[in-house]
């Protein structure tokens, strides 16, 4: 049902009267007659969206938000009539500077009505006020319809009336992930970032930011902030910049989400972010310090900007972050130094000398959550591949640590460990003291974990701690080590390389009890496959297994 046309309580139609004597008496007019034949193009358009809204439900006509836009439509008008009438003659009364600038803002008004009531009628919300409120048959359905609302809500009115309906949207968003996804759904996205774009209240661009940083949480809507491109990065540097400490936090968040693309770090990169998040390392608050540090991160992986970091002298401002920030700050900042310095001798080289490995001690040891920990693995890996700062790791007693973590319950840090192993394990002297420390019974254990990855650590580990013949007398004592390692070799385990377990078998190939148990366990059916796979060691392996070869099969690394 709608509102009839010529009901005078329709405010369509008195508006619509308003409208229609303010078009006749602008032909009238003497003074200023190009702005006025300006503006009566405008409102044309203006009559055409006031009859496009005749057609909404009667119950839009109890939508606040219909109401609020025609009653400012109608004082617009009341004001235009009045002033096009002083227009009426050729020398206005209060003088043509006055009455130009009267002009020009009730031109502009006309501006913001005929965009407020084309994002009504294009939005549908007047259409939808109706229907939902009859037929709301579910929380779903509330939150879509609210969502679109407050959509609608953002792209008209003045500022204050945005800024309380950002406090609405935010207090949706934040209630439940599952509202994101639906507002997300309805198009809140453009619609904030136009905001951001455009908005020159601090209030709404802080709250604006916020908002984008609560979805760029969610995964399943990261890729929609990412499609904004360039528009959204340069507003949410801009932010980072000169934004207030709670915007800077949040512009922090969402960069974190926008930064996992080689292009957006590019851009990143070069419009001076790597700058204004290290200026936040050094001096934001701990929140902020943490936030920043964590985008870092994510950006240093690229090799392409690296250049960014080195010329805003990075290392020694993340090394100074590892010292003496919050526990996530440091966790951030050293995550951040393991990939900077990843592939290059000198940083690494650099850290060590700076007082890096010391950092990683001193945090291990006062770390919140075993979880924090993996990013220290990670890094003593890094750093462990230079052989002259692998042997400061050792002598600064990390292998009992990094051993000790293996029985953890977190996934990430049993596998870093494990890798970690791999790579400390260069010479004889430290694969004989990570035997003796107990390294090779929970490395077994992982073996039998779920993750491929987990047992592709662990098999590589121990394929490194076999070549000492100590450690071969360890793992024979393990009740399931043979059997654990044959069946990696089985193809239906996939994704995993063959060659460790391959390598870890055939250093074992010399003991009669070994080779029983290898073929007894179906080795010889797994490694044929991967012969005729031409995996590296199978065809061999399978040989001394088949003729009964014990020695100088392989050779020993």
């Amino acid at each position: 049902m709608k509102v009839p046309e010529n009901d005078p309580t329709n405010p369509i139609h008195s508006n619509s009267l308003l409208l229609q004597s303010l078009l006749d008496s602008i032909p009238h007019t003497q003074s200023f007659k190009g702005k006025w034949s300006l503006i009566r193009t405008k409102l044309s358009i203006l009559q055409s969206h006031l009859s496009d809204l005749s057609t909404a439900p009667i119950n839009a006509f109890h939508n606040p938000l219909y109401n609020d836009l025609l009653l400012a439509l109608s004082v617009t008008l009341k004001d235009a009539f009045s002033l096009s009438s002083i227009c009426h003659s050729a020398n206005p009364p209060e003088g043509k500077l006055k009455t130009q600038n009267d002009i020009d803002s009730v031109s502009a008004k006309v501006d913001n009505h005929v965009r407020d009531l084309e994002v009504l009628v294009k939005n549908g919300v007047l259409q939808e006020n109706g229907a939902v409120s009859t037929n709301i048959t579910s929380k779903r359905e509330t939150i879509r319809a609210e969502s679109r609302n407050l959509i609608t809500r953002l792209q008209i009115g003045t500022t204050e009336s945005k800024n309380s309906v950002l406090d609405s949207l935010l207090g949706l968003l934040q209630e439940d992930d599952k509202n994101v996804l639906i507002a997300v759904a309805q198009g809140v996205v453009p619609v904030l970032v136009r905001l951001l774009d455009s908005s020159s209240s601090p209030e709404i661009k802080e709250k604006t930011v916020i908002a984008i940083a609560k979805i760029s949480t969610v995964d399943s809507s990261k890729h929609v902030l990412i499609a904004e491109g360039l528009c959204i990065l340069n507003n949410l540097l801009r932010v980072l910049e000169s934004g207030s400490v709670l915007g800077k936090e949040n512009s922090c968040i969402a960069l974190q989400a926008l930064g996992h693309t080689k292009e957006n770090a590019r851009a990143i990169g070069s419009r001076g972010g790597i700058s204004s998040l290290l200026e936040i390392c050094q001096t934001g608050t701990p929140n902020s310090q943490a936030m920043a540090a964590a985008v870092l991160k994510n950006l240093a992986v690229f090799e392409e900007i690296r250049e960014n970091f080195l010329e805003e002298d990075a290392i020694m401002i993340l090394l100074r972050l590892s010292n003496s920030g919050t526990a996530f700050a440091q966790e951030n900042a050293i995550s951040c130094l393991s990939n900077l310095i990843s592939g290059d001798t000198n940083m690494k080289l650099l850290v060590a000398r700076e007082g890096g490995i010391e950092s990683i001690k001193n945090f291990w040891d006062s770390a919140p959550s075993v979880q924090s920990l993996e990013a220290l693995v990670l890094m003593l890996r890094t750093l462990a591949s230079c052989p002259s700062i692998a042997d400061v790791i050792v002598d600064n007693e990390f292998l009992p640590r990094i051993v000790g973590v293996l029985n953890c319950g977190v996934l990430g840090v049993r596998i870093a460990a494990a890798n970690a192993i791999y790579d400390l394990g260069y010479n004889t002297r430290t694969r004989k003291e990570l035997g003796e420390i107990g390294c090779i019974p929970p490395l077994v254990r992982l073996t039998e974990g779920k993750s491929v990855e987990e047992k592709e650590a662990a098999a590589s580990a121990l394929s490194s701690l076999m070549i000492y013949a100590g450690n071969r007398k360890i793992f024979r004592k393990e009740e399931r080590g043979i059997v654990n390692a044959v069946q990696l070799l089985d193809p239906v385990v996939q994704n995993l390389d063959k060659r460790h377990p391959v390598s870890l078998l055939a250093s074992l190939v010399y003991s009669k009890n070994c080779r029983k148990q290898m073929v007894a366990s179906g080795a010889c059916v797994h490694l044929q496959k991967l012969a005729e796979m031409e995996i590296e060691g199978a065809k061999k392996l399978l040989d001394c297994l088949g003729r009964g070869k014990l020695w100088g099969v392989f050779t020993r690394h």
